[in-house]
């Protein structure tokens, strides 16, 4: 049966607080684990109507390819050789490969978020990927009954002390924490009864991250700083395709992101720059209620 996206949907409004609760309590029990890893939208074009929520709980992670990987291997084999990073100011491919390991953050990842319908195919989401936070809305426009679009903006935290040690001395990404913000737009097809669901799209971000001491407040207690001070900022822009199979409330989902990434800083004072691709795959559970 194919669901109406005008019908007037009875879902009160604390009925839509408790499935945002439920969002919240997913989120919370996800963060007792955390690593690096990729950042996906794993959401497809139509929104959720008016009070539905979307549940999804799977994996995410981050590869980085071509320059990015060149800059994070002379890295590591600089590590194996010697005792980088040196001096401050003398080092700049082991600075290369900081900034990459950091901004980047490549590795496997917990994905676990949920979305929520607010009406005016109008959609709110909050998503945890083991490194960061993100929250994003977006709203939605009928192509036809089968294909819509749908633009967003999110904006995410990197969260202080949720990855695992570097595979670089002197790289402490337990001291990682920054902020970021992306714009998607995707395009996609519904079957009828949503049993699949294709989507394809296209997303452009920035991101800052800084490794150093995060400092209590009103205290000012340094908290960290051990490592040498990381301050990085990534521009990205690439594509993304994905697709879920299901039934009524259950679906199964899978997304890959391409990106182009462009990294500047500077570690050990030592400015630096790094580019190349980022591959991000995803998959999950959905639960729809």
């Amino acid at each position: 049966m194919t669901r109406g996206r005008g019908a007037p949907n009875a879902r009160s409004p604390s009925s839509l607080f408790d499935r945002a609760r439920c969002l919240l309590l997913l989120l919370a029990a996800a963060a007792s684990s955390g690593c690096a890893g990729g950042a996906p939208l794993l959401h497809p074009a139509r929104v959720l109507p008016l009070g539905e929520v979307r549940a999804a709980a799977g994996f995410s992670a981050n590869f980085a390819a071509a320059g990015l990987a060149s800059a994070v291997r002379g890295a590591v084999d600089e590590a194996a050789t010697g005792q980088p990073p040196g001096p401050p100011g003398t080092d700049a491919a082991y600075a290369r490969g900081a900034l990459v390991a950091a901004a980047v953050g490549p590795g496997l990842a917990p994905f676990i978020g949920a979305r929520v319908g607010m009406g005016a195919d109008v959609e709110g989401g909050l998503s945890y990927t083991g490194r960061s936070v993100r929250a994003d809305v977006r709203r939605s426009f009928a192509l036809s009954q089968t294909w819509s679009l749908s633009l967003g903006v999110g904006g995410s935290a990197v969260l202080y002390g949720r990855q695992d040690a570097s595979d670089l001395p002197a790289v402490d990404l337990g001291e990682l924490h920054g902020w970021g913000a992306d714009v998607p737009v995707v395009i996609g097809y519904a079957s009828d009864g949503d049993l699949y669901t294709l989507w394809l799209g296209a997303r452009t971000g920035w991101e800052h991250v800084d490794i150093g001491g995060v400092t209590s407040v009103p205290d000012s207690v340094d908290l960290g700083g051990a490592s040498p001070p990381l301050s990085a900022t990534r521009f990205w822009g690439g594509g993304l395709l994905g697709a879920a199979v299901g039934f009524r409330h259950v679906h199964v989902a899978m997304e890959i992101d391409v990106s182009y990434e462009d990294i500047v800083g500077d570690f050990n004072q030592t400015h630096a720059q790094a580019s190349g691709l980022a591959v991000a795959p995803a998959g999950a559970l959905w639960w729809t209620f």
